[in-house]
């Protein structure tokens, strides 16, 4: 058994025999008379022997064991789980960095400067923490990518070969046959004619997760925010555009009937875009959260308890772009989300660039160049407002701001700015970077609702009081601000904190930062 695994034998072996979905993505189970690594939901998994069996924390260390992926389970296709959560932060951010592309284009040697370790000191973080190395993950996630493409679309081969990151056809073909034992023209044949036939130009991939999860909520919150002619949300469905390399790509999201994953339509991405785009979506979306590890994290606060209970699959609304982010983070401090909408869009008409989209999308949302170097007056933007935006834009360009660096890098450079202070850094974290242990510690309405009728806490007592809920205080903060928003929460909150928690989640979060 892989000494990574959070598990012990006994708990591993009931959830392979039961196929218990809870456990679906958290471990794979390779089948030593096969050559065959499979999901925990694998209907093949219960009928090898236990003397048969290793169990693996991730794909990539079946993968590097010598196991091939399951044809009939799709390891590719499991729910995305952080298989990092607990381990050290610099694991966490290089298996995120891996996730996005970081390694199909630097050395390992390079990689590990831009951690700022040493190469060998990350092989051995990943020995102990991931059971594959840095190149074997990147290696699973290049193929599981192409092989979830064969699958899901009807992109030629060597067009996949290009989105999965690998630099010809023929270094394709064989890192394909070696994985699979097939080939990936072998492959497709194989699947017939059963798949979903896309929109001429148009590219379908299903996003998983693992449930619950709370559509309902994150789409109602994205809906509130959505700027007039860059985004577009429906009963149904997220859509927007977005700035690609040479140009633009539309994409839109929405739930799968039947399934517990979202499907994501990509319309004009040029060629080896796709998979920094499905990554993105899935950071968006927060579709790697784990609800069971969130809540066995939260449940033991007698203040939490309750909250995790009416909403088991809330999520963290993340944004598309973190600079994107910050902007609309700075429009939004001490107004109304009709104010803070209104604001973005007039910003976008005025800078951002026009394209032909559909139904009413119309812009990309302006670049820190274009914003470094325009004119904001006479948007109804404030001076100090006006100060921050051209402040956050012309470091981006410098430099001083680099959104790839570690959070609390990130963090601490935002705060050097004007307009921007601890609570808009946090606030950043949580939703542009996908920081789970974000903690907005100011913030009147949490300090509130912590305090559970005894009061308004300080913002040090808010954060001692926060420490219990590591590394999960962005899922707090959440659950209290929504709790505190809801009249029938039961919540201790007044009315007063109601209509505050109402501006926090209908508005981008109230800061008095920049005034």
């Amino acid at each position: 058994m892989d000494d990574v695994l959070p598990f012990d034998l006994s708990v591993l072996e009931r959830a392979r025999l039961s196929r218990d979905p809870r456990f679906d993505g958290r471990f794979f189970i390779g089948v030593t008379s096969t050559g065959i690594y499979c999901r925990p939901v694998c209907p093949a998994a219960p009928n090898a022997r236990s003397r048969h069996t290793r169990y693996f924390g991730t794909a990539a260390a079946a993968h590097e064991a010598g196991f091939r992926p399951c044809l009939r389970c799709r390891p590719e296709a499991a729910p995305g789980t952080p298989a990092w959560a607990g381990t050290s932060a610099v694991v966490r951010r290089a298996l995120r960095l891996i996730q996005e592309g970081a390694l199909d284009g630097q050395t390992v040697t390079q990689f590990a400067a831009r951690l700022g370790i040493g190469s060998r000191h990350l092989d051995r973080l990943f020995a102990q923490h991931v059971g594959a190395s840095p190149l074997a993950l990147a290696q699973t996630r290049r193929l599981h990518f192409a092989k979830r493409l064969i699958d899901e679309s009807d992109l030629p081969m060597t067009r996949i070969a290009l989105e999965a990151g690998f630099g010809s056809l023929r270094r394709f073909n064989d890192a394909f046959k070696s994985a699979y034992a097939l080939s990936p023209s072998a492959l497709r044949h194989r699947r017939g004619d059963t798949q979903r036939r896309a929109a001429a130009g148009e590219v379908r991939l299903a996003l998983s997760y693992r449930p619950p999860y709370d559509w309902n909520h994150l789409r109602t919150f994205l809906g509130a925010r959505a700027i007039l002619g860059v985004e577009r949300v429906d009963a149904e469905s997220y859509a927007r555009l977005i700035r690609t390399a040479d140009g633009h790509a539309e994409i839109r999201v929405s739930p799968l009937p039947g399934r517990d994953a979202l499907e994501l339509r990509v319309r004009g991405a040029p060629a080896g875009a796709l998979f920094q785009i499905a990554s993105a979506a899935r950071r968006m979306f927060d579709l790697s959260a784990d609800p069971q590890w969130i809540a066995d994290g939260l449940e033991r606060d007698r203040l939490l308890r309750p909250l995790l209970g009416r909403r088991p699959g809330l999520r963290v609304p993340g944004a598309w772009d973190p600079f994107e982010c910050a902007v609309r983070a700075v429009l939004g401090q001490q107004v109304t989300v009709a104010g803070a909408r209104t604001l973005a869009a007039r910003l976008v008409q005025r800078v951002g660039d026009p394209v032909v989209g559909t139904e009413g999308l119309t812009h990309l949302f302006p670049t820190p160049q274009i914003l470094s170097a325009v004119a904001l007056d006479g948007l109804g933007i404030t001076g100090a407002r006006i100060t921050a935006l051209k402040a956050l834009a012309q470091a981006i360009v410098d430099g001083r701001i680099d959104f790839e660096r570690p959070v609390a890098e990130v963090a601490a450079n935002l705060k050097q700015l004007p307009g921007f202070g601890e609570w808009t850094a946090q606030y950043i974290a949580m939703r542009a970077l996908g920081e789970p242990d974000a903690l907005p510690g100011a913030d009147l309405v949490l300090r509130r609702m912590a305090g559970n009728g005894r009061g308004l806490l300080s913002t040090k007592a808010m954060e001692q009081r926060a420490e219990r809920w590591r590394p999960w205080r962005s899922y707090a903060v959440l659950h209290l601000w929504c709790a505190a928003a809801d009249p029938t929460s039961g919540a201790r909150d007044s009315r007063v904190v109601r209509r505050r928690a109402y501006r926090t989640l209908h508005s981008e979060p109230e800061s008095k930062e920049a005034s």
